[in-house]
């Protein structure tokens, strides 16, 4: 991996230059918050914001998308309009291209983004063209406090980009994660410089005040097999009383990709087109099935289930919690439910007497 830094007063020109890779997204604010659009003006751009309203995986998985058309005597005819579309993002923070590598083994299996190459059992073409044709800019940030991404391992990634920058002070120490980035690089001309002495030292330095500003830490190690002892615990029950089944941890989630599929057929016809669009399973309809039954008819039931596939379920297949401790879904929560807070609660030891 090469290692190099751009001064800070030659972003602009970077960012004019890396346009020719795709239209240029990046975070703009909107009534006090952040969200990832097209830029009209690189003015617009907020490379110092804390977290988006809705993470990257909107342009990867959009909230709702058509998959295919059909008509009598055609046959289905797959949806790509948008699929060859080249995007750049700009100013993707670690914890969400963490995310994006967990999807990617999801929805593609394993993705080698280096030569953007996809290997393994399961395969979504829409999402692997999207990943394909979308190029990631990473920026480190600075935690807040509902940040605890550095408690699931997610403060940090060495891929998943094509360039990563970490402010250190009048430049940004630049990690070139792929060809696609060093051929961004190579398109600036002379603006990038080689990294000297003094420039580590200071992104040592940066990181560790990184580190010492993280105010939410969460223990994970053992947290499957406490799971498993606390299957009956009260807390679930404390759990569903509070939560509204509304769903907003799960829309602004960067990792959770389930989904729901409809076909909307054309009126008097037997034409249509199957859309999937996002689904939660804190929803009441979302273990429902066509008889009526429900498999998890409780707001318990279903915020446990929730829980449980992050810190547990996720595990035993991926090897890794699918949380990457972003702090959306502390942020988005109407009733405030913590998940930090639940999962210390578990590790409480009151917890197993008062069963």
């Amino acid at each position: 991996m090469k290692i190099l830094k751009l001064p800070k007063d030659k972003l602009d020109l970077f960012a004019s230059v890396v346009q020719q890779f795709g239209e240029l997204h990046a975070p703009v604010e909107q009534d006090g918050k952040y969200a990832f659009k097209r830029l009209t003006h690189w003015s617009d751009a907020r490379l110092d914001y804390d977290r988006t309203i809705l993470p990257p995986k909107k342009y990867f998985l959009p909230p709702r998308e058509a998959l295919f058309h059909y008509r009598p005597g055609e046959g289905f005819v797959p949806a790509t309009e948008g699929l060859d579309k080249r995007i750049v993002l700009f100013g993707v923070h670690a914890c969400d291209i963490y995310a994006l590598n967990i999807l990617d083994r999801v929805y593609a299996g394993k993705l080698n983004i280096q030569d953007r190459v996809y290997t393994g059992p399961y395969h979504d073409p829409y999402y692997q063209a999207r990943r394909k044709n979308i190029a990631i800019i990473g920026i480190d940030c600075v935690p807040d406090k509902q940040c605890f991404c550095r408690s699931m391992r997610a403060d940090f990634v060495d891929h998943g980009f094509d360039l990563f920058f970490y402010d250190t002070g009048d430049y940004y120490q630049v990690l070139v994660g792929t060809a696609l980035g060093d051929d961004m690089v190579l398109a600036t001309g002379r603006l990038f410089e080689p990294v000297e002495h003094g420039d580590i030292a200071e992104y040592k330095s940066r990181s560790l005040e990184k580190r010492q500003a993280f105010q939410l830490e969460v223990e994970i190690r053992d947290l499957p097999e406490i799971f498993e002892m606390e299957y009956q615990s009260q807390v679930w029950d404390e759990l569903g009383k509070q939560c509204l089944s509304c769903g907003s941890c799960s829309m602004v989630c960067p990792t959770c990709y389930c989904y729901d599929v409809a076909d909307d057929v054309e009126l008097g016809s037997r034409a249509g087109t199957r859309t999937r669009s996002w689904d939660s399973c804190l929803f009441a309809s979302h273990a429902q099935i066509a008889s009526g039954e429900n498999f998890r008819h409780s707001r318990a039931s279903r915020i446990k289930f929730r829980f449980y596939h992050k810190q547990r379920g996720f595990v035993a297949e991926y090897g890794r919690p699918s949380c990457v401790g972003c702090g959306r879904c502390i942020s988005a929560c109407p009733v405030n439910i913590d998940v930090v807070q639940v999962l210390e609660s578990l590790r409480r030891v009151e917890h197993v007497a008062s069963r």
